[in-house]
């Protein structure tokens, strides 16, 4: 384990009027930092800000050299800095679309995983069985299908990962077709089609709104394991209804799932070039260490990626919110660069719906980690897709076909975010969490990365890297090659913490646009 002299605060860019404390500091603590030395008048907690200046009532307050608020006091040197006197306030936001395109990295070639090659997608991780409920009504006989094929069930299946049932609270109630509608039929075709599920079934109760055949076409859904796109054979559909009710449904079920796992089973894992690997990215109980340790590693592994010819996805878009301007300035062009814009204006007119801002983002947990406002916590959040161009902007769910980074328009909670971006393909995860998330999203591994050691060592059962070393001294460069190494162990078969724990059914959580009726 990397162990080094602790260092008392960190300081982020040369315009910046706050530092950032390191470590527990003790009042009468005196720091150094961007050429001031200022002594704590009171007590300042690991991941909270320090200011280096004196601030005035309503000056701008800036770290990572951005505004990530105003002063609601008077703010003395040496003064912690939080939701007692910042506020985000409104700023102009220069877009300055498609400006600043960086460079394409150095390409990273000769880089494989051992993946499940998939003949019309691309390679799996993982080789699971999904049952796909298509509405609620359909919830449980999903679930009771999958607990028949318990581990050791699937002993004389070795190379099955398992039968997972993706359920949730809706299909029906909604508008036939409306923007809810849109939402789910992705999700369920994404799920379908995902590269981690070797063979699935869908079922439905037959009189939902969520009809299985409307999906079956929206979605061009074909079985897998058929002859191709062209295949006139449909997917295996149960509609209870027509089967005749509960028992019959999971019987019927329950003899496709058998009949599916020696196919299933017969693919065996192969060197895939990491052109192929689409990593999601996500941060939750984040802290005011997160844009300092584990998001911008985690963008260097995502450079690496780029460079290999992968694509890395950033989510969460009222996790952008306030930083988007950066972005703006790296897309592929102005076009790309507007349906990031017409994103944050749309939230804007969604949480106004609801008498709510994007700024009530931040958590009680966020806040008592260091993070004060939206601005704050997004600056750090987006350091998570690297310094490449951002190539796409795609809608919750929808399948990512482009290279590189791409942004995916998913709301900032953690399992409906995840929930769109494996949907939309992404066989990897990286889930950065400063307060300790347990979290997992079959069928895709996650690898969780603590962004400070004591809550590493805490919860060193749920977390599978430790970013806090940057924080005594180690390069970011370093963590992230170390993620960067740790996805494609994870991608070739190694289990990760959430894996071991079974966790991963429960998290998936499509999100549910517009009215219940």
């Amino acid at each position: 384990m990397y162990k080094s002299a602790p260092i008392d605060v960190i300081y982020l860019h040369a315009a910046d009027n706050v530092c950032v404390a390191a470590r527990d500091l003790p009042a009468g603590t005196r720091v150094s930092a961007g050429g001031v030395a200022v002594e704590l008048p009171a007590p300042v907690k690991l991941g909270h800000k320090i200011a280096l200046a004196p601030l005035a009532k309503g000056q701008r307050v800036v770290k990572y050299g951005q505004t990530i608020g105003f002063a609601t006091e008077n703010i003395g040197v040496g003064g912690w800095i939080h939701t007692h006197n910042l506020t985000a306030g409104q700023f102009d936001r220069d877009y300055a679309a498609a400006t600043e395109i960086p460079p394409e990295p150095a390409p990273l070639v000769g880089r494989t995983f051992e993946g499940y090659k998939r003949p019309d997608r691309p390679a799996g991780t993982r080789n699971y069985i999904a049952v796909i409920s298509t509405v609620n009504c359909s919830a449980s006989v999903s679930k009771y299908v999958a607990a028949r094929f318990s581990a050791e069930a699937l002993k004389a299946y070795p190379n099955v990962d398992g039968v997972v049932a993706f359920t949730h609270g809706g299909g029906c109630g909604m508008q036939f077709g409306g923007e809810g509608h849109a939402t789910l039929n992705r999700v369920m075709g994404g799920m379908a089609r995902h590269p981690n599920i070797g063979g699935y079934v869908l079922i439905g109760l037959g009189c939902e709104t969520a009809t299985l055949g409307y999906l079956l076409d929206d979605q061009k859904l074909v079985q897998i394991g058929g002859r191709g796109a062209g295949d006139a054979r449909r997917p295996p559909v149960l509609s209870m209804q027509d089967v005749g009710g509960t028992s019959k449904t999971i019987e019927a079920a329950c003899q496709l799932v058998a009949e599916m796992l020696p196919r299933v089973d017969d693919t065996r894992r192969e060197s895939v070039p990491l052109s192929e690997l689409i990593l999601g990215t996500n941060c939750g109980g984040s802290d005011g260490n997160s844009g300092i340790t584990a998001n911008p590693a985690l963008g260097a592994a995502s450079d690496m990626l780029v460079a290999a010819g992968g694509t890395v996805i950033l989510g969460e878009t009222t996790e952008i919110y306030g930083a988007e301007q950066l972005l703006t300035r790296r897309a592929r062009s102005p076009q790309v660069a507007q349906k990031l814009i017409d994103r944050i204006r749309w939230w804007e007119w969604y949480t106004g719906l609801f008498s709510c801002t994007p700024d009530n983002n931040p958590s009680p947990g966020n806040k008592e980690g260091g993070l004060t406002t939206i601005y704050e916590k997004s600056l750090g959040a987006i350091a998570k897709a690297g310094s490449t161009a951002m190539n796409e902007v795609y809608q919750y769910a929808e399948q990512v076909t482009a290279k590189g980074f791409v942004v995916m328009d998913t709301p900032g909670l953690d399992p409906v975010s995840v929930t769109g971006i494996v949907a939309g393909g992404a066989q990897m995860m990286v889930f950065t969490t400063g307060r300790g998330s347990c979290f997992g999203c079959k069928p895709t591994p996650s690898i969780k990365v603590a962004t400070n050691t004591p809550m590493y060592e805490r919860m060193i059962d749920d977390m599978d890297l430790d970013a806090g070393t940057v924080l005594s001294g180690r390069s970011v460069a370093d963590v992230g090659r170390d993620i960067f190494e740790e996805v494609i162990a994870v991608a070739s078969g190694k289990h990760t913490k959430s894996e071991n724990h079974g966790i991963g059914q429960e998290e998936f959580v499509p999100w549910n646009i517009g009215p219940t009726l």
